[in-house]
């Protein structure tokens, strides 16, 4: 629990966050909800187009709130010359620069990496594109849904019988970002630990960040030229584990893989037999055999409400979890319990429930201080005390649409 006298975990680090929509953004939320001071950037005119994504309250997007919280917008017209030569001097304040424009566009206006770090040795700059910054697909437009088809995700997505589909969120925006705030804090250690005083450039692609996950499908193409494809609700190789209809209507998902956890869940569905049947004892002598187990299982839960099959499941310790939505999880006493849901008061909004933080750190947890901010409200506080410029300056800024 968060206290007047916890340490902020990333207190000091300074973070420019250049970035828009998904990819970008959702690193520098984890920055900023560790207490990193998180500057984001934003076109003068229309700001981060995720302000008008989705369900809105009063012209700015819900989702906004919970993307942008902990940060400090400003705006800044990154077009002009001006705007550049003001992002040189807050590359010298800064420790990590998240950027997601199309690689060359930095250069393009004088400010990609060779050119800050002239300013700022010490800079590390996180690019996060569909392809890389090098190589033939480079130049190409990328979006998460493009990193997932490109990365092999959407190929083994969806059921044999229909076109490939896609899990309900930007996943692949997500984990590069992850791997964004992963490699970010390698090359602080790098650089503040080992004592190099040295920054870097950090190439984070779409499509590798998606490709990583694959698990086993390289080596199973090179060596049996196997190419995986849909299985639905399965995993393939992998007996049982699947998703089952319950007697109400509602799904189960139930892990009895491991081959001492098979046992517990066939004495569970009445089936000891089977427990105890060589023939089934390890997961290479099930995998044949999913098909059947499947059904058996699935008998086995059309006979019970979700809540019996889950208590059930439950006193045989075998892992098994139901099919939330939303309203679910809101209400589950476990996401509660572990403030996975918390409230943040925002003007004239009110109260406004949002994703809690994690991960959960003994000594310096992360909290939620404010939620995103409105466009350009803390220009005055950023270029007037940490770049010390005049009144009359600033006004002058906005005059001319620089800020």
């Amino acid at each position: 629990m968060f206290n007047e006298h916890t340490k902020e975990l990333l207190q000091g680090l300074k973070v420019l966050e250049l970035g828009t929509l998904i990819a970008g953004p959702f690193a520098g939320r984890i920055f900023s909800d560790f207490g990193a001071e998180v500057i984001k950037v934003e076109n003068p005119n229309t700001g981060d187009p995720i302000r008008k994504w989705r369900l809105m309250h009063e012209n700015t997007s819900l989702w906004w709130y919970v993307q942008a919280r902990n940060k400090k917008s400003i705006t800044l017209n990154l077009k002009t010359k001006e705007g550049q030569e003001i992002i040189k001097e807050l590359a010298k304040e800064t420790d990590i620069i998240i950027e997601n424009f199309r690689p060359g566009k930095l250069e393009e206006w004088g400010i990609g990496y060779e050119d800050l770090k002239a300013f700022n040795p010490k800079i590390i700059m996180v690019r996060i594109s569909g392809y890389g910054q090098d190589g033939p697909y480079s130049k190409k437009p990328g979006f998460g849904s493009i990193g997932e088809s490109f990365g092999g995700i959407r190929e083994i997505t969806g059921y044999p019988d229909r076109p490939p589909t896609r899990v309900g969120i930007s996943l692949g925006d997500s984990v590069t970002s992850l791997y964004a705030v992963i490699s970010s804090m390698m090359a602080i250690y790098h650089r503040d630990v080992i004592g190099t005083n040295k920054g870097q450039l950090i190439d984070c692609a779409l499509y590798e960040a998606v490709f990583s996950l694959m698990e086993s499908i390289v080596p199973e193409y090179d060596y049996y030229k196997h190419i995986r494809t849909r299985t639905g609700s399965t995993l393939p190789g992998i007996v049982p584990s699947n998703t089952y209809q319950c007697r109400d209507g509602k799904y189960i998902v139930i892990g009895g893989n491991g081959d001492s956890i098979f046992k517990r869940l066939m004495n569970a569905i009445g089936y000891p037999q089977i427990a105890e049947d060589s023939n089934y004892a390890t997961n290479d002598l099930r995998a044949s055999k999913a098909e059947y187990l499947d059904g058996i299982i699935n008998d086995w839960t059309l006979q019970h409400s979700l809540k019996e099959a889950n208590e059930i499941l439950d006193q045989f310790d075998v892992p098994n979890g139901p099919i939330y939505n939303i309203a679910d999880i809101m209400n589950d006493v476990h996401y509660q319990a572990r403030e996975m849901i918390e409230n943040v008061r925002i003007d004239g909004l009110g109260s406004l429930k949002m994703p809690g933080i994690m991960p959960k750190f003994s000594e310096t947890p992360g909290r939620i201080k404010w939620a995103g901010p409105k466009l350009g409200q803390h220009n005055q506080e950023i270029y007037q005390d940490i770049l010390q410029y005049s009144d009359e300056k600033i006004k002058q800024l906005k005059e001319t649409g620089i800020i």
